[in-house]
């Protein structure tokens, strides 16, 4: 049967293996902690906010046919994600991100996007068949958008009529992915979520404070931007309006999918009818309660 939803998340849905520590970690670093294997990927980790803030995701990725696909898309759906629309490869393995996370923060990561990659528009084949828009009705909808889309596929997003009536927010999956997103920079629906390094690598430049990054962003074409800057400041521009709050303090034992949780956090808050200082406050506060362990709500 089909479901029903509320926004698209399109992107990465993956395994996420994660090793943590209690320890500060250097390179060669051999210390005790805990692994864990969780459903994850950008599209994923906003898709199972937005449902704990009482939204109805549906995904639009691609995952293999192999016994970890299955496993994926079984913890999907117990979530209550819609993966009705997911294109389902019949070569191409599930994809899987693995990092390593000490007292001192993220100390490395690699994230294996290659089945995402090589699938290419086929994840978007519901947009264009009616299942979920065609050409002459495109999807109205708002569209959480990740970075680990190849740069082509962006391009082709940014200029489809299929995407046309959308509202864009978009987020990159990484540093290292983040100049993908200039495809979309001045795309007139677009919101994009970014932390100080990736619009300092957006704008060619580095920043001090979010504030000011948000205002160079603005300046590059822009529609609307949001920065943070881990527990110093977080700033969203509207209409060369600017505004900026700190978020809590917290003690930090996580940070893999802190920024995917304030972008559906945001997102979720907006869709509630919140203004702009509230939403942005409420994203802030997910994002430190996520951060310190909690599960934020």
């Amino acid at each position: 049967m089909t479901q029903t939803s509320d926004i698209l998340c399109i992107g990465s849905v993956l395994w996420d293996v994660i090793g943590r520590t209690a320890s500060s970690m250097r390179v060669g670093s051999d210390v005790p902690g805990r692994i864990t294997r969780l459903p994850g990927g950008v599209a994923m980790n906003i898709a199972m906010t937005l449902r704990r803030f009482g939204m109805a995701p549906a995904l639009l990725t691609t995952i293999g046919r192999d016994p970890e696909g299955e496993e994926l898309i079984a913890e999907a759906t117990r979530m209550g994600m819609n993966c009705d629309h997911i294109y389902r490869s019949d070569d191409l393995p599930t994809d899987v991100y693995m990092a390593i996370e000490g007292a001192n923060g993220l100390i490395a990561a690699i994230a294996d996007a290659h089945s995402l990659e090589a699938a290419g528009d086929k994840i978007l084949r519901p947009l264009a068949n009616g299942a979920l828009g065609t050409a002459q009705s495109p999807y109205a909808g708002t569209i959480a958008l990740d970075g680990n889309l190849t740069t082509e596929l962006l391009q082709t997003i940014a200029r489809s009529p299929l995407f046309q009536n959308a509202d864009f927010r978009v987020a990159p999956a990484s540093p290292g992915k983040a100049e993908r997103l200039l495809a979309l920079l001045g795309h007139p629906s677009a919101t994009l979520y970014v932390n100080l390094e990736e619009a300092g690598l957006l704008c060619q430049t580095t920043f001090d404070d979010s504030a000011s990054a948000c205002a160079a962003l603005m300046a590059r074409g822009a529609h609307r931007v949001l920065v943070t800057d881990g527990g110093k400041s977080a700033s969203e521009g509207t209409a060369g309006d600017i505004i900026t709050q700190t978020p809590p303090a917290v003690m930090v034992t996580r940070v893999t999918g802190a920024g995917d949780t304030f972008m559906a956090a945001h997102i979720a808050s907006e869709a509630a009818g919140m203004d702009r200082a509230a939403a942005l406050t409420r994203a802030l506060n997910a994002a430190a309660t996520y951060v310190s362990g909690e599960t934020p709500l």
